[in-house]
């Protein structure tokens, strides 16, 4: 038993670092129940060399690294919503065995059938202003690094590809279902932070898209990062922080002096008015 004990206590600095602590942020917060950091073992070395003989690629410094630590992350937790736990937040890097070239419909291996390079025809009218993007022909090679959940896909991205020729710079892009392109980060552990940072929130990849996370995905977003939430929602900070005006605040109450009575226009006596009809009677 005390070596068990041992071994847990081994192992939990090392998931602590790995997570970055984020396992005991998200426990702390209302409502999140079913936090799971399923550990993996590191990858051998020999496969990483064997992953970039076959594909033709040079794996990033800090992916190697990251898969000689685990092969693979995932990580996943879920809300209290009606007493019922909802699945909501998910992060996930395939393992080296599941990072795999884009894969193609099987409706593309029809005949005649149109090809994904067919996509590409809006290089050709558009100008070259903005980021180039991954193509899906020969010219770059693309591999999947998490399926998020089938709202598309994030993928390590070579580009500039040539034939028999070794590929060694990479980028981090989403692919949408509209098959569209956004770049996220030129570094996986920028894009490592990311995910950490958006506790792997539904469609969290959206908030780099012009169109940003669907309705229900915001819904999650303001509730359990609402900081992050707003600032990339494109909109103004100043208008979800409280303007305070500390010479009105903080000054304190004093009681405001009392209004003074308007003085009564002068009346002439209660015997005023009958020595007048009385003067008047006389005279009469």
């Amino acid at each position: 038993m005390e070596d068990v004990n041992d071994e847990k206590t081994y192992f939990k600095p090392f998931s602590e670092r790995l997570t970055l602590g984020i396992t005991r942020v998200l426990e702390s917060l209302p409502g999140v129940l079913d936090v799971r950091f399923v550990e993996k073992e590191p990858a051998e070395k020999r496969c990483l060399l064997s992953w970039e003989q076959k594909n033709n690629c040079i794996l990033p410094e800090d992916l190697k690294d990251f898969y000689l630590t685990t092969d693979g992350f995932t990580l996943t937790w879920s809300s209290k919503l009606e007493n019922e736990p909802v699945p909501v937040g998910c992060m996930l890097i395939n393992s080296l065995a599941k990072l795999r070239l884009l894969v193609r419909s099987n409706i593309y291996s029809l005949p005649s059938a149109p090809t994904l390079a067919d996509l590409d025809f809006k290089d050709e009218f558009e100008g070259s202003e903005q980021r180039e993007e991954p193509h899906f022909d020969s010219r770059s090679r693309i591999f999947e690094l998490d399926h998020c959940g089938g709202n598309g896909r994030v993928c390590l991205v070579y580009k500039d590809c040539a034939p028999d020729v070794v590929a060694e710079q990479s980028e981090i892009w989403l692919l949408d279902r509209s098959l569209y392109w956004h770049f996220l980060t030129s570094s996986f552990t920028a894009y490592y932070r990311l995910m950490i940072t958006h506790l792997g929130l539904p469609e969290w990849q959206y908030t780099f898209t012009p169109y940003g996370p669907s309705p229900q995905a915001k819904q999650w977003s303001s509730l359990y990062q609402p900081l992050t939430f707003h600032v990339n929602s494109g909109m103004p900070s100043e208008t979800f922080l409280n303007k305070l005006d500390p010479d009105k605040a903080f000054r304190g109450k004093t009681k405001p002096p009392a209004p003074k009575k308007k003085q009564p226009s002068q009346m002439p006596s209660s015997g005023g008015p009958a020595k007048g009809r009385g003067s008047r009677a006389g005279k009469a």
